[in-house]
C-alpha cells in the first residue's frame, strides 16, 4: 500500500506529485537555465573578448575585395639619360551596368534632368575614348556589376569622363610600357607583353631590378560586390622598380641601326649586326641587329620581325678577322716580326687538304704584314704553324673566345673554340674557319689590340638608380694583359696596311684625316638547317684613330647576295658609324701619318686586284672532316 501524507488542507498527495515538490522543480529548471546561460555567456566572452580581433578580421575578409596596385617599372636609359623605355600612367574604365542605367543629364542647358541611361552615357564617353558609340553602348548595357569598357585610357580622358558625373563608371590604375627609340634599339632593349612579361633584351636581363613590388588595396563591399564608400579600406603601397642606365649611346645606336638596315636591304643579306665599343673602357656604345621588330606592336613578330639580338645570340665562323689573333700569337711568342719574309706558294698541301687563297696567284714574296694586308690564308698558315696549335688556341681563349662575355645577355652564345684541333682543322682555325664566335666577342678582340693589348670585357650596364635617386654603379670588369703593348702597337700598324691601297679594305673603310686599322673577313657560312655551307659571312672590324684609338666598330652581314667581300659590303657601314662616333665625341684627327709597313720583299710587286679575301678553296670539306661546327 502506497504511503500518503496529508496536505495543509488535509488531502493526501499521490503519484508523481508525491515524488517532486514544486520548489524542487523550479530549482532544477533554474539550475539548467543557469548552466545554458553560462555556456552562452562564456561563448560570448570568447567571441567578444579573447577572439574578438580574429573574428572581426574574418568577417571583414568575407565582405572585402582585394585589388593589386601595379608597381611602376623602372626606366631604361642610355649612358646620357636618354630614355629608351619607360612606363606611363594609364587606366582601365570599369562599368556597373545596373547603375549606369540610371544616368541622367540635361538635354538643354536649362532643361530638366532626363534619364538617358547606357545609350546617353555611351554617346558622351565614346568620343573621349576614341571608340565607336555602338561598341561602347554594347559594353555599358547589361546586368553585370563589373565589366571593363576600355583599356589604355589616358589620365586626361579619365578626368574628362569623371566630370560627366556618370554613376557606375570607375577606373583602375594601370601602366603602359613605351619605347621612344622605337625600332632603333628594340632588339637591344627588348619589350614587355600585355601580360607584363619581359621579352628579350635589357627588359629581360634586368627584370628583377626594373620590376619593383606590386602593392595592394582592400576595401569593404556590399553583397552585390559594390564598394562601400564609408567602409574600411587599407593600402599597401607599391614599391617602384629601379631605373637602369645602360652604356649605350642612343645617337650612335640610331646611326648604327640605320646604316645596318640599309646594308642588309641593299645587299639582300639574311641578317646583320653592328657593334660599337669604347676602346678605353670596354663599354658597348651601340649593338645593332637587323631584322628587328616594333616594340609598340608585338604583332610585327608575325610579319618577319624578330626580338633576337644576333650580335649576342648567333655564333658564326668569322673568317679572316680571326687572323689578327694568329698574328698576335706569332708576334708575342717572337717567332716572326712584321717584316719577316713569307714565301707564299700557289697551293699549300697540309694534312689531307690542299689550301689556296681566294684569288689564284703564283708564288708571292710577302712580309708578315703583307700576309695580313692581302689576307693570305696560306701565308697565315705558314706563320701560325711555327707555334703548336694548342698555343694559338690558348691565345684565342685569352682574347675572350669560347667564353660568355659576362654580360649575361639572354640567349648569348659563347662560341666554339677547339683546344687542340687536328687534321685540316688545325690549319683552318688560323684563318677563322672551324671555330665560331659572336659579334660582341669579335669586337672585343679588336678592343684588346687597340688598348695596348689590355682586354677589358665588354659591358652593357652602367648601373641602377634607386627610387630615392641614389645611383649604384655596376662592378667594373677585371682587365687582362693579353699581349704586350709593343706587340699590340706593331699589330695595329700591320692592320693599317689592310686599309691601304695594297690591302683588302682599301678606300672602303678609309676616313679622311684619321688613321684607320682594321681587318676584312669573308668566310664560308655554315647553315645549321641546311647541314652545310650556304653563302658567306662578310665582315669588317676596325678602330680609329689608329694612333690614339678611341672606338671599335664591327660590322657583319650574313649571307649577302649582292656582293660578299667584307671590305666591299661592311667597309662603308664601318665608315659611316665611325665618322659619327668621332664627330660626336670630338676626337681630333690623327697627328702623324700611317707607317706604311712594307708588304713585300725581294722586289716583288703585288697585283692590283683588291678583292682578295679570307675563304679557303674548300673550307667546308676541310671542316667537315673534323665534325666541328
Amino acid at each position: 500500500m502506497t504511503a500518503t501524507r496529508p496536505t495543509r488542507q488535509g488531502q493526501p498527495v499521490t503519484g508523481s506529485r508525491a515524488r517532486m515538490h514544486p520548489r524542487r522543480r523550479v530549482r532544477s529548471m533554474f539550475i539548467v537555465s543557469l548552466l545554458v546561460l553560462t555556456v552562452f555567456a562564456a561563448q560570448l566572452v570568447r567571441l567578444q573578448g579573447f577572439d574578438a580581433a580574429a573574428m572581426s578580421a574574418k568577417a571583414l575578409e568575407q565582405r572585402s575585395a582585394k585589388r593589386t596596385l601595379p608597381a611602376a617599372r623602372g626606366q631604361i636609359t642610355d649612358s646620357n639619360g636618354t630614355v629608351l623605355a619607360e612606363s606611363i600612367e594609364r587606366y582601365t574604365l570599369i562599368v556597373d551596368q545596373q547603375a549606369v542605367k540610371e544616368y541622367q543629364k540635361r538635354l538643354t542647358p536649362k532643361g530638366p534632368r532626363t534619364k538617358v541611361g547606357a545609350q546617353g552615357a555611351a554617346a558622351d564617353i565614346a568620343p573621349l575614348l576614341g571608340l565607336p558609340v555602338a561598341d561602347v553602348q554594347a559594353r555599358l548595357t547589361g546586368e553585370r556589376r563589373w565589366y571593363p569598357v576600355a583599356t589604355d585610357m589616358t589620365p586626361v580622358a579619365w578626368r574628362q569622363i569623371k566630370k560627366l558625373g556618370i554613376g557606375g563608371l570607375t577606373a583602375e590604375l594601370t601602366t603602359k610600357r613605351v619605347y621612344p627609340a622605337g625600332t632603333g634599339a628594340a632588339s637591344l632593349v627588348g619589350a614587355m607583353t600585355n601580360a607584363g612579361a619581359p621579352v628579350g633584351g635589357v627588359e629581360q636581363l634586368m627584370n628583377s631590378v626594373l620590376a619593383g613590388k606590386p602593392g595592394e588595396q582592400r576595401y569593404e563591399t556590399t553583397p552585390s560586390g559594390l564598394k562601400i564608400p564609408t567602409g574600411t579600406e587599407s593600402h599597401t603601397p607599391a614599391v617602384p622598380g629601379r631605373n637602369v642606365q645602360t652604356t649605350i649611346d642612343a645617337d650612335l645606336q640610331f646611326v648604327a641601326q640605320n646604316a645596318l638596315a640599309r646594308a642588309v636591304t641593299q645587299r639582300e643579306a639574311l641578317n646583320g649586326y653592328v657593334v660599337v665599343q669604347d676602346v678605353r673602357t670596354g663599354k658597348l656604345l651601340a649593338v645593332a641587329s637587323y631584322p628587328t621588330f616594333d616594340p609598340a606592336d608585338l604583332s610585327s613578330l608575325n610579319r618577319g620581325g624578330t626580338v633576337s639580338n644576333k650580335a649576342f645570340q648567333e655564333n658564326f665562323e668569322p673568317g679572316s678577322t680571326a687572323k689578327v689573333m694568329t698574328m698576335a700569337a706569332v708576334l708575342q711568342e717572337g717567332v716572326a716580326t712584321a717584316d719577316t719574309p713569307v714565301t707564299v706558294p700557289s697551293k699549300l698541301p697540309r694534312s689531307d687538304k690542299v689550301f689556296e687563297d681566294s684569288s689564284e696567284h703564283g708564288v708571292q714574296q710577302l712580309t708578315l704584314s703583307g700576309v695580313l694586308a692581302t689576307s693570305s690564308n696560306m701565308g697565315t698558315i705558314l706563320a701560325g704553324e711555327k707555334l703548336p696549335v694548342a698555343k694559338v688556341m690558348d691565345y684565342f681563349g685569352r682574347f675572350g673566345l669560347g667564353h660568355l662575355t659576362g654580360i649575361g645577355y639572354p640567349g648569348e652564345q659563347a662560341g666554339i673554340v677547339p683546344k687542340n684541333p687536328t687534321g685540316s682543322q688545325r690549319y683552318t682555325v688560323m684563318f677563322g674557319q672551324g671555330m665560331s664566335l659572336n659579334a660582341v666577342q669579335s669586337a672585343s678582340v679588336f678592343q684588346t689590340i687597340a688598348n695596348g693589348g689590355v682586354r677589358i670585357p665588354p659591358t652593357l650596364i652602367n648601373g641602377q638608380t634607386e627610387p630615392d635617386g641614389t645611383f649604384t654603379p655596376a662592378k667594373a670588369p677585371e682587365r687582362q694583359q693579353v699581349i704586350s703593348g709593343p706587340v699590340a702597337k706593331t699589330l695595329g700598324e700591320m692592320m693599317e696596311s689592310v686599309v691601304s691601297d695594297e690591302g683588302t679594305a682599301g678606300a672602303y673603310a678609309s676616313i679622311p684625316g684619321y688613321r684607320v686599322a682594321g681587318k676584312t673577313g669573308t668566310a664560308d657560312r655554315y647553315d645549321e638547317q641546311a647541314g652545310g655551307y650556304v653563302g658567306h659571312t662578310a665582315s669588317f672590324i676596325g678602330f680609329a684613330p689608329a694612333d690614339e684609338p678611341r672606338f671599335v666598330v664591327a660590322c657583319t652581314l650574313q649571307r649577302p647576295i649582292r656582293g660578299h667581300y667584307g671590305g666591299q659590303t661592311c667597309g662603308p657601314v664601318f665608315t659611316e658609324v665611325m665618322k659619327s662616333a668621332l664627330e660626336k665625341y670630338q676626337v681630333p684627327p690623327s697627328g702623324s701619318p700611317a707607317p706604311h709597313l712594307p708588304a713585300t720583299w725581294g722586289g716583288f710587286r703585288l697585283h692590283e686586284d683588291k678583292t682578295s679575301s679570307s675563304t679557303t678553296a674548300n673550307p667546308s670539306r676541310a671542316r667537315s672532316s673534323t665534325g666541328t661546327r
